[in-house]
């Protein structure tokens, strides 16, 4: 009987191990997590093709950047989760959150928030003060100007929230090569291209949610047909953007190009779409893909260089 009431107790410990990881993980956000280190590596990576530096005898400059930008993200989106305690339970796609269910209440959440981001500047600016400035720029801009400020108030707020998107592959560069090259603006440019059309077909999924939370999503305010109206527009904005890389040749140039016209042809035939909701799915799922496909590529094309 002592045994069974033993092991009992192991597998109730080691599923409340599991739940309260997976909670941790919801918290932090480990999805934009991982895609933005995805961007950052890139960076770093380029930075060393371009400026033929040895890749392989700087492993400890790689942990060091992945690290403290997974930390400073991590951070920043659990501070968006506090932030968002009040509107959160009126959406069905943030009710679920630990700060809804109240896994992790308000003091916790915001100290676990301060003290990712503090180690994550720590090993930003271990690395040199451009990096760690660059990431004082992505918490400041994500945190407090879109998440405090311009989320609640203004359409225009995915645009603003772009900001921080793009900041990543910056850090990956400088860590690497503290001077902003061309090729570093290129990625910044691309990734913050890239995140309204990429929102704006996830904010028209979720349109009564936001409309019910009061947040003035493009879609809220303006509607569908306006929404569909800027995703072509940015998506067009995109078409010479892989021109501004061109050292990594002819092959990414036309990879990136034949990207941008499946995703034009997905978004023109939006404005026939009989079910927006089906359409906007779609463009989510594309852009997600282009993004993996487009970041992952370069990488690729860089090594023959």
């Amino acid at each position: 009987m002592s045994n069974g009431r033993a092991i009992s107790q192991n597998v109730k410990r080691e599923v409340e191990t599991k739940s309260f990881v997976k909670e941790f993980l919801a918290l932090i956000k480990i999805g934009i997590v991982n895609s933005n280190l995805i961007t950052t590596f890139t960076g770093l990576f380029l930075a060393f093709q371009f400026t033929n530096k040895s890749f392989l005898h700087s492993l400890d400059l790689l942990v060091l950047t992945l690290l403290g930008t997974a930390l400073i993200i991590a951070g920043s989106a659990a501070m968006n989760n506090w932030i968002d305690r009040d509107i959160d339970p009126l959406m069905t796609r943030t009710k679920e959150r630990p700060t809804v269910t109240g896994r992790f209440d308000g003091k916790a959440v915001f100290t676990i928030a301060m003290v990712l981001i503090i180690a994550g500047e720590l090993f930003l600016f271990s690395i040199n003060n451009v990096a760690g400035w660059l990431g004082v720029a992505g918490v400041v801009s994500y945190v407090v100007i879109y998440s405090m400020w311009s989320k609640r108030k203004h359409v225009s707020n995915t645009v603003v929230g772009s900001f921080s998107g793009a900041i990543p592959p910056l850090i990956g560069w400088v860590a690497v090569e503290p001077t902003l090259g061309f090729g570093a603006w290129a990625l910044f440019l691309i990734m913050f291209a890239w995140q309204p059309p990429h929102f704006y077909a996830l904010a028209m999924r979720r349109t009564e949610e936001y409309r019910a939370a009061s947040i003035p999503m493009l879609p809220v305010v303006k509607g569908f047909k306006r929404t569909k109206i800027s995703i072509l527009g940015w998506i067009l904005l995109l078409f010479p953007l892989p021109f501004l890389l061109k050292e990594l040749g002819i092959g990414f140039i036309l990879l990136a190009t034949l990207l941008n016209i499946g995703w034009l042809i997905l978004s023109v035939r939006g404005f026939k779409a009989k079910d927006d909701m089906k359409w906007a799915t779609g463009m989510f799922v594309y852009s997600i893909n282009y993004m993996t496909i487009l970041f992952v590529s370069m990488i690729i094309f860089s090594i023959f260089i």
